[in-house]
């Protein structure tokens, strides 16, 4: 699965959706220009020390990513989608695309996107969700439906057994 990023504004956000992408087995692609370094101390904090496990590219703009990816599928994660995150079936080489934390995905991609827009149901006084709590959301859903590949299923507790 791969996790698309247009223009992040906050570095923990990006931060905690590299981790996720880590943990997930996804690959991550920041469309620039970014509101931060990736050097930053608050984007390594909260990425913690997986961010050098990550499989991260960036790019100049959203143009240059579809000339380097033109025939993948990418679902636009926007509040302004008419479908939910779960009426959708997705593949395990699809793309999720978030947009920055202020503004979203700008009206002049999402309009050739319309199939591929989703959203997160939520309450009509909420603008969105954190960014990172989206794309956890979205991407745990998109991964449930590919039956969690290469993913551990089951975990041990660290001290005692389990009694079952």
């Amino acid at each position: 699965m791969n996790i698309i990023l247009h223009q992040p504004e906050i570095p923990a956000n990006t931060g905690n959706i590299g981790r996720t992408c880590v943990a997930t087995g996804s690959s991550l692609h920041l469309i620039e220009p970014l509101g931060f370094r990736i050097n930053e101390k608050e984007l390594k904090r909260a990425g913690m020390d997986y961010w050098e496990q990550l499989d991260v590219t960036r790019y100049m703009n959203f143009q240059e990513f579809r000339k380097c990816h033109p025939e993948v599928r990418i679902w636009m994660a926007t509040t302004k989608a008419k479908r939910s995150y779960t009426d959708v079936s997705y593949g395990p080489d699809d793309y999720i695309m978030f947009g920055r934390e202020s503004a979203g995905i700008p009206e002049e991609i999402l309009v050739d996107y319309e199939e591929t827009s989703i959203r997160i149901p939520m309450l009509p006084s909420i603008r969105s969700l954190n960014l990172s709590n989206a794309v956890a959301v979205v991407l745990y859903e998109a991964l449930r439906q590919t039956g969690f590949a290469d993913m551990q299923r089951a975990g041990e507790l660290h001290r005692l057994h389990w009694k079952g």
